[in-house]
């Protein structure tokens, strides 16, 4: 294997500044072009969307070296959007994978010069199955723009690589169209987050999308609840016993008063020593904050960490009368992977 210099001329000279300089005049490059790009979409994005969404079989994607793994990633996001997609490599696709193509497919070929002999080939056998073809290239003037049926231009007057050789600014143009081609979509066929979490039931992004309160609150006799009637030193084997850090209390139709937890408990104890024979109204929050169980379990976890009167680690679910049903702990909803 050939070694990779690792440093070069006047390296010890260079400082983090300079370093960062390299990397913002990369960003600065990069965006101007994206920007550029996006400005000059025109009727063939339009159509190209349109096509998508109307398709009735697959979106094949490919493209070769850099311009493959962004083929995979356009892929991907398509498949997970509601547009069934799937990468195919176009020098394996004239050894048999081609097999799985229907005319009722799309490819879309991603290419940086344009001219690539095994995609342009794959391109030319694809419209021959009577497939509609779309290409994301830089160059209006290259072979395989020359053939496809929409071109998605992405041109750019050069890479942000220093030698101008290594694809960075063509292969983050490459991406932006394609991930502006599953805004587009999304948008048109109306994809909602429930549908997302319906393709990533396993994943994190799914998890937050479908997990409510009602499948991780306290309930039952899990759930403490104290009459309003009891006294601190009477409620305190409810709220050790159920560990949860606090007690609901109620009045006398079961209707929620109020809210006591642990810091409660102590800010009266910093008042008053002698607080242990007082009503438990005394100790507790009587403006407590509610939630539905209904709520996803992500925005009570939200709710805790950036309520306004401070942050709290329990959120008492109630139900349409005003009844405690259900009490989340910040660590349940942790231990449910939703971060």
């Amino acid at each position: 294997m050939m070694d990779v210099p690792r440093r070069t001329p006047g390296a010890d000279e260079l400082s983090d500044e300079s370093l960062l300089g390299f990397g913002r005049e990369a960003f600065l490059q990069e965006a101007g072009a994206l920007e550029s790009i996006g400005h000059g979409l025109d009727e063939n994005f339009a159509g190209a969307v349109r096509r998508l969404f109307e398709c009735k079989g697959r979106v094949m994607v490919t493209g070769l070296g850099k311009s493959g793994i962004v083929a995979r990633k356009l892929a991907a996001s398509l498949t997970s959007t509601g547009t069934p997609s799937h990468f195919i490599h176009p020098v394996e696709a004239t050894h048999g994978d081609l097999g799985i193509v229907r005319g009722s497919d799309i490819l879309i070929a991603i290419s940086r010069s344009g001219n690539n002999a095994e995609v342009v080939a794959l391109l030319a056998r694809c419209r021959q199955f009577g497939m509609t073809t779309m290409t994301i290239c830089g160059s209006r003037e290259s072979e395989i723009s020359q053939v496809t049926d929409i071109l998605l231009h992405t041109p750019i007057t050069r890479e942000a690589c220093p030698l101008n050789l290594t694809p960075t600014t063509s292969a983050v143009a490459a991406m932006a169209m394609g991930d502006a081609l599953v805004v587009a979509l999304i948008r048109l066929r109306g994809f909602r987050a429930e549908d997302f979490a319906m393709f990533h039931p396993s994943g994190v992004l799914g998890r937050s999308l479908l997990l409510k309160v009602s499948e991780l609150m306290h309930t039952g006799d899990e759930l403490p609840v104290v009459s309003h009637r009891l006294t601190l030193r009477e409620s305190l084997p409810e709220i050790v016993g159920k560990r949860l850090g606090g007690t609901c209390v109620v009045d006398d139709d079961g209707k929620l008063m109020g809210l006591c937890v642990d810091g409660d408990i102590k800010r009266v104890l910093l008042e008053n020593e002698d607080v242990m024979d007082l009503p438990i109204t005394h100790a507790m929050n009587d403006r407590p904050t509610t939630i539905s169980p209904d709520m996803l379990a992500i925005a009570a976890l939200r709710m805790m960490e950036e309520r306004k009167r401070g942050p709290v680690t329990l959120l008492l679910a109630v139900d349409e009368n005003n009844r405690p049903v259900g009490l989340l702990h910040i660590h349940d909803v942790l231990r449910a992977g939703l971060l």
